[in-house]
């Protein structure tokens, strides 16, 4: 038997994403933005509900374009509130929209967004400052819905921290 971080549950959709994907460098900026989206989405919920509806999500949300989901109207956003098939959460919803507008605005300054993450893990050895620092400075940027605990998440999940239990068979030196 395949020993996996505790959180991982008995369902093959959370031991694939754990496996394959959890943990591990995100390298585009797109893959950063679904990264970011998928937690802020998952706030309040389980991880399994957002895996499920995550390819829901890439559909409504233009294959994760950031300069398209930057342009989202109001009434672009009326109508994600009617697909069944991602959370319906206007805030959420709205907050992945100035999201993207703030993530565009990096680009232009950093060159992209990596780049961008980069700096908070060089400097911050620590990373639970690290988050708290992270959400106060996307904060700062107009990011929204992206508390300590979300930014957290998000770093665990594009490795930006190694969270893997010692003795996880997926865990990376």
């Amino acid at each position: 038997m395949v020993y996996r971080c505790q959180w991982v549950k008995e369902n093959p959709i959370e031991q694939a994403y754990h496996d394959t994907e959890w943990g591990k460098p995100h390298e585009t900026d797109e893959a950063l933005f679904e990264a970011l989206t998928l937690e802020l989405m998952q706030s309040g919920l389980s991880w399994s509900t957002i895996l499920k509806k995550r390819q829901n999500f890439k559909e409504a949300f233009a294959n994760w374009s950031i300069a398209e989901i930057a342009q989202f109207t109001p009434k672009k956003v009326d109508e994600l509130m009617e697909n069944t098939g991602i959370i319906r959460h206007r805030k959420k919803i709205e907050a992945v929209i100035t999201n993207a507008k703030a993530t565009l605005e990096i680009q232009e300054t950093f060159g992209d967004l990596a780049t961008y993450l980069q700096t908070f893990t060089v400097y911050m050895p620590d990373p639970k400052e690290t988050a708290l620092f992270l959400s106060k400075e996307l904060k700062k940027r107009g990011f929204k819905f992206v508390g300590p605990t979300t930014s957290y998440s998000f770093m665990q999940a594009v490795g930006m921290v190694n969270d893997h239990e010692e003795q996880c068979a997926f865990r990376e030196v």
